[in-house]
């Protein structure tokens, strides 16, 4: 009824087009020495161009994409690169921009951030709003902020950010800063491509024992206990207490230093110096007992295999002569007439 709190007007028709006239052109694709020369100047613009190349399934975008990889990888491995993951919630946007902005204000780094953002399962879309969290960030001139939507594919959603790294670290960011969803198998393949693992918790939401799983745990070369602050500081101080005797509990390590525990909050600032020294100190310890180029050159060839796994998915799965027989097959799964396991027999046993 219209005098109903539920009711809803009928809304203004849709206007006409301002102009009639108007077509909307696609970016014209540069050569590969406009984005190479932009990317190595680094324009912040060109910069994002590119990202957008790589992010693209167009085949012309792919081959143009794999060009200015090519251009740009003798000037890259500068930098440190330090992946960050934490549960939902556990404000992983503003420790970055805190941190980030610390580096920054303290010691005049270039900063690049690179987010991983989850794309729903059910319409794909992606809200790609860590950039709108980063607002003093997001617009310094010393900071690049770029959220990469999952696409509910993890392999090319990590080549994808691997590649990114790579334009980045040519475009002269000395410091970059890869965030995960915080959930599934994301971890393990940021842990892949950077220096520094870094798990990001919370106390009083009930995942302090949740959150001690040996893989990921085990993984992290730090742990850091945000939102201490207010009267959650007594909190933030047990829940570090308990991780600090879980990894007690796993192997000691020989080629880093050993993880530590840290408490610390974003918002306030305070505990940021604290992690920030013990990150160089990882850093610098990597690097002199060589651990840190050979673990650059094991990503590498990890990625190489990794890559060659996703691109033998995509041609099976795009085999015009297969897509007739994995319907039929699906169909006869569906039906109980053969079982998943046979199913995937049979295909890989087909004669193309």
């Amino acid at each position: 009824p219209p005098d109903s709190a539920l009711h809803v007007n009928k809304g203004i028709d849709a206007p006409e087009t301002v102009n009639p006239n108007f077509v909307r052109k696609s970016r014209v694709l540069q050569t590969v020495e406009y984005y190479t020369n932009g990317i190595l100047l680094g324009d912040r613009t060109i910069l994002s161009q590119a990202f957008t190349i790589i992010e693209s399934t167009k085949p012309e975008h792919q081959n143009l994409a794999q060009q200015i990889i090519a251009d740009c990888l003798p000037h890259s491995g500068k930098s440190f690169r330090v992946g960050i993951t934490g549960v939902p919630g556990a404000g992983k946007s503003t420790f970055i921009e805190t941190l980030g902005m610390f580096l920054i204000e303290t010691f005049g780094k270039k900063i690049a951030v690179l987010a991983i953002d989850p794309s729903g399962s059910t319409s794909g879309g992606s809200i790609l709003g860590d950039k709108t969290r980063m607002e003093k960030l997001g617009t310094h001139a010393n900071a690049f902020i770029r959220p990469t939507p999952s696409g509910g594919t993890l392999g090319g959603t990590a080549r994808k950010t691997a590649e990114g790294i790579i334009l980045c670290e040519a475009a002269g960011f000395e410091t970059i800063f890869v965030e995960t969803v915080g959930v599934g198998q994301s971890e393990i393949a940021v842990k892949s491509m950077t220096d520094f693992f870094l798990m990001l918790q919370i106390a009083g939401a009930g995942d302090e024992l949740q959150g001690i799983k040996r893989g990921i745990t085990e993984a992290a070369d730090a742990i850091a206990i945000n939102k201490a602050d207010g009267n959650n500081i007594t909190a933030a101080a047990r829940t570090r207490m308990e991780f600090e005797n879980a990894l007690h509990l796993f192997p000691r390590r020989t080629h880093s230093p050993e993880p530590k525990v840290f408490t610390l909050s974003a918002y306030t600032g305070v505990g940021i110096s604290d992690l920030w020294n013990f990150i160089q100190h990882f850093e610098s310890e990597i690097k002199v007992n060589g651990f840190f180029e050979q673990n650059r050159h094991n990503q590498a060839v990890s990625r190489m295999h990794d890559t060659l796994i996703e691109a033998l998915k995509n041609r099976f799965y795009q085999n015009i002569s297969l897509k007739n027989k994995i319907s039929e097959l699906e169909n006869d799964v569906k039906n109980s007439k053969l079982s998943p396991y046979e199913a995937a027999q049979m295909l890989l046993n087909y004669e193309l």
